[in-house]
């Protein structure tokens, strides 16, 4: 027989059990914090129960969490996590270290299903979903190392990993109440944004279930044209759509929203381009347009602009009262910057 996943009963349901063992209903407690506020990721870490208990729980349940594989340093800070599942998956997370800031990129799949052309996780095929337990794990993984490394806890969570985290709502979801729960690790919704490729009907979703946490949409390219170039999903997902969602979701929400836009030379980054661009911006009460440089992949033909370009593409914006900021990749030497995550050792 299967035996249950210890992370999917509530805290009720294990003071039951503890209580069918003949044990002391406290020890529920004791567990439940183990697995939510100090999470570690084996039974065997659970130091205030006696060996016997923790041996009588492993035989009752199943505890299958993510643990790390591989870790890289780059020379800016930024710390690369290769996770393993326990039937062999493999998944990456990053640590983002700032002055004032501590960022955990995390991912919502095991590869990607939408084969964006610039993207490496794109080129790899879609296992499965990553299950809201494993998602908690990633950031438990990484707010660890950055307690160890930088003494302090992480501020914030961007879902900007491999995968597309619209589809696999209810488990990003259901993380995310995890994450942000005060019988968890109690961390602020407006610290936490999910990045997108656009999935419209689900983004509409959002707004519905009044979710707390910020959106960014990785636009790319500001017409149909082109996004269908490099991304298919543009294909069942058109710009006009896009756009009527994320005004849905605001209505309901009134959370933040931010625009992805990665400069590809010769591609998306001219000044009729940049208009293109200024005209979705002011069809959505967004916040801000994150301006990318783009990471070489070794699949993609595409390349970076030039400094002089990117320049002429931010000034434009600006002159045109555009709030925009030209985010600079980190973690490029070990492939850990936006858009290079492929699962390499």
């Amino acid at each position: 027989m299967k035996q249950q996943n210890i992370r999917h009963l509530n805290l009720n349901d294990l003071e039951a059990y503890f209580l069918s063992i003949g044990d002391k209903k406290f020890r529920a407690k004791q567990v439940y914090d183990w697995l939510w506020v100090k999470p570690v990721q084996s039974f065997d870490r659970m130091t205030n129960l006696s060996k016997d208990l923790r041996e009588k729980l492993k035989q009752d349940f199943d505890f299958p969490a993510l643990q790390v594989d591989t870790v890289q340093h780059s020379e800016d800070g930024t710390i690369k996590s290769r996770f393993v599942t326990v039937e062999g998956y493999k998944t990456e997370g990053v640590l983002i270290p700032t002055e004032d800031r501590k960022t955990a990129c995390v991912s919502s799949q095991i590869g990607c299903s939408l084969s964006c052309k610039f993207c490496a996780t794109g080129y790899l095929e879609r296992k499965r979903n990553l299950n809201f337990d494993e998602i908690f794990d990633e950031v438990a993984l990484i707010n660890q190392q950055s307690l160890e490394t930088f003494g302090t806890k992480l501020t914030n969570i961007v879902f900007m990993g491999m995968g597309e985290p619209l589809l696999n709502y209810k488990n990003v979801l259901k993380a995310i109440e995890r994450i942000t729960s005060p019988e968890a690790l109690a961390m602020s919704p407006r610290r936490i944004t999910v990045s997108t490729a656009g999935v419209a009907k689900q983004i509409k979703q959002l707004g519905d279930d009044q979710v707390k946490f910020k959106l960014a949409l990785s636009l790319h390219a500001a017409n149909d044209k082109k996004r269908h170039e490099i991304m298919p999903i543009n294909d069942t997902n058109n710009i006009k759509s896009l756009i009527e969602a994320l005004n849905y979701f605001y209505k309901q929400t009134k959370n933040e929203i931010t625009f992805e836009y990665i400069l590809f030379n010769n591609f998306n980054d001219s000044l009729p381009d940049a208009d293109e661009l200024i005209k979705v911006y002011r069809q959505v009460p967004a916040d801000l347009i994150n301006i990318i440089e783009y990471n070489p992949i070794e699949f993609a033909k595409f390349t970076k602009p030039s400094p002089e370009k990117v320049e002429a593409f931010m000034s434009h914006l600006e002159k045109n009262r555009v709030n925009a900021r030209l985010r600079r990749s980190r973690g490029k030497d070990i492939d850990a910057a936006c858009g290079q995550l492929a699962n390499k050792g």
